[in-house]
Formats: C-alpha cells, sequence, structure tokens
C-alpha cells in the first residue's frame, strides 16, 4: 500500500529517516527538489533501478540522471578534471545536470549508451539532507510517465497515474505545490567546450560568478550593498532584478537591507504577509550616476502557493528604468522569471548555511 507524508519544517528528519529507510530495501518513493516532484531510488540497486524504469514506462538507452551530497560524491562517480570541478563549484547546488564520463558504479541502465551519467546536487534542503545521509547515488528523475509533462503537485501527478502504476510507489511525500520551475537545465561537459542539452530556467552564459563568505549579519548587509553598487556602476539602463535563494534563516532580509542602506532607505519592513512594500529612492536623483533609480520594490514570495497569484500583484509593472527589485524566495518566480528576465538585468544570489554563524553567497550576475 502507498503511503504518503505530509513534508513541514517539524518533520523533516523524520521524513528523511524514513524516505532513507525505503530507499534502503529497494523501495520507490516520490520526493520534492528543487525544480519538479522526483523519482528516487537507490541508483545503485538493481531491482530499485528495474522497478524505477518499468514505473516510468521509461525508453531503453535513456539515461536517467542521479543526485549526490556533494562535489566529492560526484567524483566517486565520474570521472572530473579540473576545469570541469570549476564548473561544478560555480553551479551547483543548484538545477543543472551536469553530464560526464562516467565510472560505472551506478546501475548501467541509468548511463547513457555513450557510458555517461547525470550529476545534480539538488538546491533544496530536503533533499540534499537525504543525499547527505543517505550517503549513496540516488536516482533523479521526474515523477511522471514516459512521454508526459512532470508534476509541481502530488494531486496532478495522482490524478494522470493509473492505479496499478500508484500501487507501485512505496512512499510519497507532499510538500504542497511546488512553484512552477522548469526541469533542470542539462549540460554536456564531456567535450572541449560545454553543450546545452536542454535549457532549464537558468541558462548557462558568460555569466560572472563570484563566491563570498559571511561570518555576520553586518557581513551579510555590507555584501548586500556591494553587490547593488557594483550593478549600479554598469552602463545598462534596464531595472535590477536580485533574485535572492536560501532557507529560512539564511540571511536573505539583512542582504536585501543592505541593498536597501545603500539606496538611502535606513529601514524595511518585511513584506512577507503582504508580499512586497516599495519604497522611493532618492539618493541617485539628480546625481551623475548611470541609473536615475525611483523605486525600491522589496518581494517576499514565501507565502505565495499558486502562479495565478502573480496576475494579481503587478510586479512587472515595476519593471521600468531605474527601478530595483529584490525577491525573496526567487525560486518561486516559476514562469514569471522568464519575463522578468528579458525585460530587467536579473542577478542571482544563493545564500547557503555552512553552520550557524557561517554562509556561503554565491552571486551570478
Amino acid at each position: 500500500m502507498t503511503g504518503i507524508i505530509k513534508l513541514l519544517p517539524k518533520n523533516t528528519n523524520d521524513v528523511i529517516e524514513t524516505v532513507a529507510k525505503i530507499l534502503r530495501g529497494g523501495g520507490l518513493v516520490v520526493f520534492p527538489s528543487d525544480t519538479v516532484y522526483g523519482l528516487l531510488v537507490d541508483a545503485t540497486n538493481e531491482k530499485a533501478v528495474q522497478k524505477l524504469i518499468a514505473f516510468k514506462n521509461r525508453a531503453p538507452g535513456k539515461a536517467v540522471s542521479i543526485f549526490v551530497s556533494d562535489i566529492a560524491e560526484c567524483e566517486r562517480h565520474a570521472c572530473i578534471n579540473h576545469t570541469q570541478k570549476l564548473m561544478l563549484s560555480d553551479l551547483l547546488p543548484g538545477p543543472f545536470t551536469m553530464v560526464l564520463s562516467s565510472k560505472h558504479t551506478v546501475q548501467k541502465e541509468l548511463e547513457a549508451e555513450n557510458g555517461t551519467v547525470g550529476m545534480r546536487i539538488p538546491n533544496y534542503f530536503p533533499l540534499l539532507s537525504l543525499a547527505r545521509i543517505y550517503g549513496s547515488p540516488i536516482t533523479a528523475t521526474s515523477a511522471n510517465l514516459g512521454g508526459k509533462s512532470p508534476h509541481y503537485s502530488i494531486e496532478s501527478l495522482t490524478n494522470q497515474l493509473p492505479t496499478s502504476k500508484y500501487e507501485q510507489i512505496d512512499l510519497i511525500v507532499d510538500a504542497g505545490k511546488l512553484p512552477l520551475n522548469k526541469p533542470s537545465t542539462v549540460i554536456d561537459l564531456t567535450q572541449s567546450t560545454l553543450k546545452i542539452l536542454r535549457e532549464g530556467d537558468i541558462i548557462v552564459t558568460n555569466a560572472k560568478i563570484e563566491k563570498l563568505t559571511s561570518q555576520t549579519s553586518e557581513e551579510t548587509r555590507k555584501i548586500g550593498e556591494s553587490i547593488i553598487k557594483k550593478i549600479i556602476a554598469k552602463k545598462n539602463q534596464k531595472p535590477i532584478v536580485i533574485v535572492l535563494k536560501g532557507d529560512l534563516g539564511s540571511g536573505k532580509t539583512e542582504m536585501t537591507r543592505g541593498i536597501a542602506q545603500y539606496l538611502g532607505i535606513q529601514k524595511i519592513v518585511s513584506p512577507t504577509y503582504v508580499v512586497y512594500y516599495e519604497y522611493d529612492i532618492l539618493k541617485f536623483q539628480n546625481s551623475k550616476s548611470k541609473f536615475q533609480t525611483k523605486k525600491f520594490i522589496h518581494v517576499d514570495l514565501y507565502n505565495i502557493q499558486e502562479e495565478a497569484e502573480f496576475e494579481h500583484l503587478g510586479l512587472e509593472s515595476y519593471l521600468k528604468p531605474g527601478n530595483i527589485m529584490v525577491v525573496e524566495w526567487g525560486e518561486k518566480l516559476g514562469k514569471m522569471y522568464e519575463r522578468f528576465s528579458k525585460k530587467a538585468n536579473v542577478v542571482h544570489v544563493n545564500i547557503e548555511h555552512l553552520n550557524e554563524n557561517e554562509r556561503k553567497i554565491t552571486i551570478r550576475s
């Protein structure tokens, strides 16, 4: 009988332990990710992998990617040179699948016919924690039947499945409706130049990537000031959107305070329950700055559950030259991200807990 567990902040550790136990027993689990709901089995367990492939109705020779916990784990399962490792360090964790030459430590059915394997380090705390605790690679394929669309809610998945398929699932972990993010961007790193095999929400270009470490809230605010100062110094006249990603308590609001302070705004109020606040920016008016800034919009998407809610917010109306928008929980933008990226200069900032006080901040501009 298929079990269903609700994933909540207070029960995350218990859910992870339950899932790990089922995976060790060769079970098939539906689990949320940083993109869509996925199907997890132990990638080293022959019977579990056969169960997954039968469930998916997957064509022979079509590869299945794997989740791992970190780059060291990637190196245990794939051949990685120095250049490839630098690319992994720049982009992961995140919504990217890196295609690399396999060391053949996972079941052969998961590899492509040319002996490559797709590697994922998810930017989603429960799944990343599961990968760390489990200690073996886990399959990273979307929870849908072959040829069907991926799912962002358990209701959508179960409505698609016939009873015979539903009964093959050992456990469903329900985290509610996920942000409408595209499946991961797939990048082939096996050639001398990287090749995009599938485009997700984030497209790899010649983007500048900067990595910093913060030990205190004050340092996080100063990094926020530095980010906006560098962007404003550029000549491009598009509006600016800074997309902040990170778990609860990672420091997104502190970084926003730093950005606001640089713009001359001394106090901001968290907009969690109202979604956004706007502030007048006076600091650069009538100055020699490239931007004659008008509005600072502080957005918090934590409580947004449905894509339709965006239509009532009117956020696109703020995408005017000189305006600056910071979006906390930017991963919830979903399809709205495409519209933002066409109209604005979008900068991605990911804040990751290293320990109680230390944060790793990755800036992609």
